[in-house]
């Protein structure tokens, strides 16, 4: 008898294990693994050691060629996801009048209709907490549509704040406030940096209250997050200045110089950022003026006077004084 229960009990044990997966390369030790979903392996990208094979690929087993024959042949709906208070998992009655097979529903029953979307609108918000979670998540969309951030970022702020409300740190601080300061964060984490100045423009707090708040959260949370790199900002203020890669590759390879020597450490990055995009666009001649690269990056003129000579005198541009 207790041999048939261990027997079982081991059977039980084996289903519910999960296959054993490999994320060091035997070989190299590398963690640099590419999933081969066409030959079903994974081999190494170092040294090209296959460290597994019939691989299963978890993806649909329909193709599309267009979004209408994606959304015709899909069988789930959206991804889970924390920018909605429900994490987008309730149900959704369409604001189309139309049933399932795309036809009309009558006029007799769209007053039905009317008031069942209604219903359905309030009971996605049960309580006082989720009604503040669901205001303060459209603050986050609103402020993050206006600053033109990702998807990935608006994620990452989300989960920012969701922390904040379970740790109790909302209690005695404006909501807005506090979405700033996540949004910040966020921005900081996921590399795509934005100036307090830029996050207090687009929110309803002053940036003294958004720096306050994010140095709170920080240190309650424990998130650490290394300093802005000067590079970070080089992309967008060269898109918004319309400049080619050249220059950014060119000043990106200035401001690594600059900080091998200790050229960027106690000044801020957008104005380092600044001064390395407009000596690279006048040693390339896409010349702009230092007033056009100071409005773009927000800070001043004499600002990016200085960073200029410092930079020059220091390192070997091939721009004179």
């Amino acid at each position: 008898m207790e041999n048939s229960k261990r027997r079982a009990s081991r059977r039980q044990a084996d289903e519910n294990a999960e296959p054993e997966t490999t994320n060091v390369c035997p070989q190299c030790g590398s963690t640099d693994l590419v999933a081969d979903y066409e030959r079903a392996e994974v081999t190494c990208a170092n040294c090209g050691l296959v460290v597994d094979d019939n691989l299963v690929d978890m993806g649909p087993e329909w193709r599309a060629f267009d979004h209408e024959q994606r959304d015709k042949r899909t069988r789930v709906g959206a991804p889970i996801t924390y920018t909605i208070h429900d994490k987008g998992l309730s149900t959704m009655i369409d604001w189309r009048n139309k049933d399932i097979y795309g036809r009309d529903i009558p006029a007799r029953n769209r007053a039905q209709w009317y008031r069942l979307r209604k219903w359905q609108r309030k009971i996605r918000i049960s309580g006082a907490t989720e009604r503040n979670l669901a205001f303060a998540l459209s603050e986050l969309d609103r402020d993050s549509s206006r600053l033109g951030l990702p998807r990935s970022v608006r994620e990452a702020a989300s989960v920012i704040y969701r922390s904040a409300v379970e740790n109790k740190l909302i209690r005695g601080r404006s909501i807005e406030g506090v979405v700033a300061a996540s949004l910040y964060a966020a921005c900081r984490q996921c590399k795509v940096p934005r100036t307090l100045d830029e996050i207090a423009e687009v929110s309803r707090v002053s940036k003294k209250e958004v720096g306050r708040t994010y140095r709170f959260l920080t240190r309650e949370l424990h998130i650490k997050l290394p300093p802005t790199s000067p590079v970070d900002y080089v992309p967008r203020f060269a898109s918004e200045l319309g400049l080619s890669g050249e220059v950014q590759s060119r000043s990106i390879e200035i401001i690594e110089k600059a900080m091998e020597k200790g050229l960027t450490s106690g000044r801020g990055p957008t104005g380092v950022a600044a001064a390395a995009l407009y000596i690279a666009s006048v040693l390339l001649g896409e010349r702009k003026t230092q007033r056009d690269v100071a409005d773009v990056a927000g800070v001043t003129e004499v600002t990016i006077r200085n960073r200029y000579k410092e930079l020059t005198e220091q390192l070997e541009t091939g721009v004179t004084l």
